[in-house]
């Protein structure tokens, strides 16, 4: 089944790493031209050359901050120059670990707030920033990436921050979907990413051996790149009867029931 992403104008926040990159590379391959977003400049120059030298799509890297509102502002307007426009929206830049320590007491004030500007936000900055031009064009995808810390405890920030995602993208979908625009959460669970090897490393992500694991129905880690397939669905004309709603990719959670 053909995506249908061909032609289309994606950013993707975040992009550098991870999750975002897996993300990125992938609407690459459906055709789509992507620009990725970090903090970090040598990330991006070395991410967006790896994409763009696996796929036909064009690629390039923009230095941002969504903490900032100048910064995501800037985002858009030089995206908009090099593109004509934007289609899609992936929202995926964080810092990671949200949390330092599992208890409240360690959820400081400082990092709290940093943590609900960059993400919450930050989001929104983007979001605000790219409506407009999907309105007018009657249009668009975009698709928040959050984390199943929405649906569990064991770290304070983590759960607010990705729980308000959940609230702000709800409210947005019902905003925006009249104008063809779709909003939608994924939720990674335990993902093969460099943070995650880290905690297993440590003995801190649950499991038995390399690879796998008991927090999931699946019974192994979730590679990027399948989260990424997800988040290419939901980017793509396909997805139109999918808006104001979560998905989780994480291979299923046990024993629990949601409805």
């Amino acid at each position: 089944m053909s995506l249908e992403l061909a032609g289309k104008r994606a950013v993707v926040t975040g992009g550098g790493t991870g999750i975002g990159f897996a993300i990125a590379a992938e609407l690459a391959r459906q055709g789509a031209s992507v620009v990725i977003t970090s903090r970090r400049s040598d990330v991006l120059k070395d991410s967006a050359e790896k994409i763009a030298g696996e796929t036909d799509s064009d690629v390039f890297g923009v230095v941002s901050d969504t903490g900032n509102d100048a910064s995501v502002r800037a985002l858009v307007d030089t995206v908009t120059r090099a593109f004509g426009g934007i289609d899609i929206l992936v929202n995926n830049a964080a810092e990671q670990p949200a949390q330092l320590g599992p208890c409240f007491l360690d959820a400081d004030d400082e990092r709290f707030q940093r943590q609900v500007n960059v993400k919450v936000i930050g989001y929104l900055r983007t979001i605000r920033a790219v409506a407009p031009q999907m309105i007018e064009n009657q249009w668009g995808r975009i698709i928040n990436i959050s984390g199943t810390a929405a649906r569990q405890t064991g770290s304070l920030i983590g759960s607010v921050r990705n729980a308000s995602v959940v609230a702000l993208s709800k409210n947005i979908a019902d905003e925006l979907g009249g104008h063809g625009i779709n909003v939608n959460v994924v939720h990674p669970g335990l993902t093969r990413t460099r943070d995650h090897l880290d905690l297993q490393q440590k003995g801190e992500a649950g499991g038995f051996g390399p690879g796998r694991t008991s927090a999931n129905i699946i019974g192994r880690i979730v590679e990027p790149e399948e989260v990424a397939w997800v988040v290419s669905f939901l980017a793509s004309p396909r997805s139109s009867a999918i808006t104001g709603d979560c998905i989780v990719a994480g291979g299923g959670t046990p024993g629990l029931i949601f409805y």
